[in-house]
């Protein structure tokens, strides 16, 4: 991360249905809380989800797996589509900003927008960059800074300062072309694990959300939030 710092988005779904309503994205599709991860409880999730946003600590055991992880995909490679919309995160605290864009971007054709969409714009002009160069774009968009911005301070019932030290957080899960993939701006690339069906998407996501708690079993702060159909 270089100085720029972005006040942290709340994991509320209401704050990121409002922030994405200011961007021009019809509410055709919602964000809602995931209350749990057994079957009992995912069922009770809208569907069909398309996305999936887990806030997370980043703990020390966190952060030498995600080395080990980077290391064992450079040597071994992996197969991702050409169609991921991936960006890198070059903003502190932009990671609730990223993640709903990674959200977004890669069900576009699930998503409507009205027609002078910020956002759609914004997807329109960013997608053949690449994620370093997304990750620029971003930072030069004063209109998604200021939106961020009011939401951030909206969904907060203490605006936090901007040089708080936030150990949360987001990244995204998607399907795209049948692969599970994991977004994370923090990463140099998307992590794929494995096949996906939009009938079975929130359960493979799920899985992956259990294998993040698992490894720090005593961290209390994750978060599972779903962008369901309404």
């Amino acid at each position: 991360m270089d100085g720029k710092r972005w006040l942290p988005l709340e994991a509320n779904p209401d704050v990121m249905n409002q922030f994405l309503c200011q961007l021009g994205l019809r509410p055709s599709w919602q964000f809602g809380d995931v209350y749990g991860l057994d079957p009992e409880l995912l069922s009770m999730v809208p569907k069909p989800v398309c996305a999936v946003l887990l806030l997370f600590p980043v703990t020390e055991k966190y952060e030498s797996f995600r080395l080990k992880e980077e290391g064992r995909i450079k040597e071994e490679g992996q197969e991702v589509s050409s169609d991921v919309y991936f960006m890198k995160q070059t903003i502190g605290n932009a990671c609730g900003t990223i993640g709903l864009i990674h959200a977004v971007a890669n069900n576009q054709a699930s998503l409507e927008f009205e027609a002078d969409s910020q956002l759609k714009k914004f997807l329109l002009e960013s997608s053949k960059l690449s994620p370093e160069e997304k990750a620029v774009f971003l930072e030069k968009d004063e209109h998604m800074r200021v939106t961020h911005e009011s939401s951030a301070q909206e969904g907060q019932s203490e605006t936090p300062s901007i040089d708080d030290k936030v150990d949360l957080h987001f990244i995204s899960f998607v399907n795209v072309g049948g692969q599970l993939c994991e977004l994370d701006g923090r990463k140099p690339f998307p992590i794929v694990h494995g096949k996906t069906s939009e009938d079975t998407f929130l359960e493979d996501a799920a899985k992956m959300c259990k294998v993040f708690m698992a490894r720090d079993p005593l961290e209390l702060h994750f978060t599972v939030i779903a962008l369901s159909k309404a």
